[in-house]
């Protein structure tokens, strides 16, 4: 599995800035929405529930908000960059400006973990996180997290 899998160009977005973990997520299910026609109002709920099961801050600036949702056959993914980081209540405390939202069926199983886990590990390389950082142009955040995929899989 690759990023390219799961990730469309048109979901992948740079935020200026947003005042809460439930705006962020407004943020996200919008681009969703654009991108994949997915219900904005249901996804910002799936997204909360998820989270009030544990945070999905996983550190170093990165959060993982990820939900079941009905109506989606296949994994799918939301990346967004924040200008301007927020407090998500990381597991480090620490606020994100990286985030990466994974979309899954309602029955998914080992997909859905395999998706996960991909973007998990992409994730935690610093190197790579501070070289989307440095690039706040939605197009070339995609090549970038697409191409490092290929990268990897050589």
């Amino acid at each position: 599995m690759q990023l390219s899998n799961i990730l469309k160009p048109e979901a992948v977005r740079v935020i200026g800035s947003v005042s809460s973990k439930k705006r962020l997520f407004q943020e996200i299910a919008d681009v969703a929405n654009s991108a994949y026609a997915l219900q904005a109002p249901s996804t910002v709920e799936a997204l909360l529930d998820r989270e009030s099961l544990g945070p999905t801050g996983v550190g170093h600036g990165v959060a993982l908000p990820h939900a079941r949702i009905s109506g989606v056959e296949d994994v799918i993914g939301v990346f967004v960059i924040l200008e301007k980081p927020l407090d998500f209540g990381a597991v480090d405390r620490q606020p994100i400006d990286i985030a990466f939202s994974l979309f899954a069926p309602e029955d998914a199983g080992v997909e859905h973990l395999k998706a996960l886990a991909l973007v998990s590990r992409t994730l935690r390389e610093q190197s790579f996180c501070t070289k989307l950082r440095a690039n706040p142009d939605a197009a070339t955040l995609y090549t970038i997290l697409t191409e490092n995929q290929s990268v990897q899989a050589a």
